[in-house]
């Protein structure tokens, strides 16, 4: 999730507080009780290999286990630190760095159709090789096909399989990915093609969760799979009802002794969908509700909160950023796009301050220039398109668009997510350019649409449905994660990948950014990652708006309120109920 996780409590309208409140005493631990999510939104996904929201991390930590996880914590280094969860321990590479073995927990259980099932070394090479089936993949299969022996050439393969349940069963079952041993039930060894320092994080992402065997009898993420859903988590999906509701019951096949990271107080988790936020920022406060699912709290709500002291206010930064795509593949004003002129003109149209104000203030947000947000490593202070404190400069995004072919400016299409205060943003947005004469036209999507349907559509961006795209990123794993906001986004080995949404790549920042995971020092790192950073926005593909830190509420009956990092959230898994 974060490169570098903090956190604060918000004590005064406007100022962070220095400390966090401390936790409740284990020893006060309540058990039992309905935990009452509320959010604005459904899930993406069940199915593990294809859950892309940071949202729904915070599901599957209840419902499914990794090799390796996180402890939820307030304690910053506690909770960027990987630990075991189906693995004994974080194993030491050998073989030159290029070996992993992991030892699988004794009585770490499927949930599974017959009774509860071991879950086993051939699990966790199945997990692996279900990533790359033809009919869902995985959004982050590329961190793992670069690294894992054997691993690209298996996913060559299953290209080109007929995307039915029959044929990738019968693959699955007939082919293995060459570098990943299972010598037996409870050891799985996986060999590398390179060394990576970040490779033991990458196996706390979802998408690399094993997998029982009876899911090779669905399609992946279908109407089936979910009603037939297989937990390793203390949770359990029970009734649900797509956009509207999901119930998590008890995991009978969970052993408590066989999870150190999650304690499962709560006998129950109910997920209300489909809220506005006004409303559920009144359930909680009136104690109708727990926790938030989805919810960016609107700034109006969150200074009064703030301005009352409310302990129950938290902030998280987790490496997100804010910025916008520019769309350089479709044909929409001649290709004026393609331009690298016209992308700088809209770098120095943005009144990047004006949007920080419109967040909330600079307590909780602030102007960035770069792909990578606070905490990565690799973040630091630069910027290729200055203006005075931050406020856009019209008259040079004028003078650069009349060097391009445009003196009366130019009109493009931008998408917005029609949630929280986002319609505002655009607004402000559409402000700004305003000025430097470029035309915004403005259109509302969907939030359960607009990244699953809308941008991750490669038609829409072929045919120019939009030109410029407010979009968000938040880094996939806690720990060293500059690659998981590098590698999804802005490169192209001629396959193309769900979140580059235009094919971007730039060879020498690809390049530099091999030389930065294998690096051996976090000084030679963030050098690395920083140059990485610097060239790609001299391409200017896309206009940093902001780095913003995630603010939290939860009710008066939550104790116990400890940050997952990969949720950026208060873990599900570990609050109790004190009513």
């Amino acid at each position: 999730m974060a490169g570098r996780i903090l956190l604060s409590r918000l004590a005064l309208a406007g100022l962070l507080a220095s400390a966090s409140a401390l936790p409740a005493l284990a020893q006060d631990a309540q058990k039992g009780g309905t935990l009452r999510i509320l959010g604005t939104e459904d899930l993406d996904h069940f199915d593990p290999i294809s859950a892309a929201l940071v949202t729904t991390n915070n599901f599957l930590r209840a419902v499914n286990r990794q090799l390796i996880s996180y402890a939820a914590s307030t304690d910053e280094v506690v909770r960027i630190t990987p630990e075991g969860d189906l693995a004994t321990e974080v194993p030491q590479p050998t073989n030159d760095g290029l070996t992993y073995t992991f030892k699988i927990r004794d009585g770490a259980m499927w949930n599974a159709p017959s009774g509860p099932r071991q879950i086993t070394s051939e699990d966790v090479a199945r997990g692996f090789e279900r990533m790359c089936n033809p009919a869902l993949g995985s959004a982050a299969l590329t961190y793992y096909t670069g690294l894992v022996a054997g691993m690209n050439e298996f996913c060559d393969g299953f290209s080109k399989v007929e995307p039915t349940v029959a044929a990738m069963k019968a693959y699955i079952n007939d082919n293995n990915i060459s570098g990943i041993e299972t010598p037996d039930p409870s050891t799985v060894v996986i060999n590398l093609k390179q060394r990576a320092g970040d490779f033991i994080y990458m196996l706390s992402l979802a998408t690399a969760s094993p997998a029982p065997v009876e899911v090779l009898d669905f399609m992946p993420d279908s109407p089936e799979y979910r009603a037939a859903f297989i937990a390793s988590g203390p949770y359990t999906p029970g009734t649900y009802t797509p956009d509207s509701s999901l119930q998590l019951v008890r995991n009978p096949a969970w052993k408590a002794d066989s999870d150190p990271l999650r304690k499962a107080y709560v006998d129950e988790i109910q997920i209300t969908f489909g809220l506005p936020v006004d409303s559920i920022m009144q359930q909680l406060q009136s104690g109708d509700g727990d926790m938030t699912y989805d919810v960016t709290i609107p700034p109006a709500i969150l200074q009064t909160l703030a301005a009352a002291g409310d302990e129950k206010l938290m902030t998280v930064s987790s490496g997100n950023t804010n910025f916008i795509f520019i769309n350089t593949v479709s044909a929409n004003n001649n290709g004026a796009l393609k331009d690298l002129k016209v992308r700088q003109a809209l770098n120095y149209a943005v009144d990047k301050a004006a949007v920080v104000q419109q967040m909330g203030g600079p307590t909780i947000a602030k102007p960035v220039n770069g792909i990578f947000g606070l905490g990565v490593l690799g973040y630091h202070e630069f910027n290729l398109y200055p203006s005075p404190d931050a406020k856009g400069d019209p008259e040079k995004a004028k003078a650069l668009l009349a060097e391009a072919g445009f003196p009366n400016g130019i009109t493009l299409k931008m998408p917005f997510r029609n949630k929280g205060n986002e319609p505002a943003v655009a607004q402000t947005i559409q402000a700004s350019m305003a000025k430097a004469g470029i035309t915004l036209e403005l259109t509302p999507v969907a939030p359960a649409d607009y990244y699953s349907k809308f941008m991750t559509n490669p038609v829409n961006t072929k045919d120019g449905v939009w030109d410029i795209s407010p979009v968000g990123w938040t880094p996939d794993w806690a720990g060293g994660s500059a690659r998981s906001v590098f590698q999804p986004q802005f490169t192209f080995d001629g396959t193309h990948q769900t979140y580059n949404y235009t094919d971007y790549n730039n060879e020498k920042a690809t390049a530099l950014a091999q030389d930065a995971i294998n690096a051996t020092t976090p000084e030679e790192v963030g050098k690395l990652w920083g140059q990485v950073d610097e060239l790609v926005m001299a391409d200017a593909p896309v206009i940093p708006l902001i780095a913003n830190l995630i603010v939290l509420y939860h009710g008066e009956a939550v104790q116990n309120f400890q940050p997952y990092s990969i949720g950026v959230q208060g873990d599900w898994t570990n609050v109790w109920l004190q009513r």
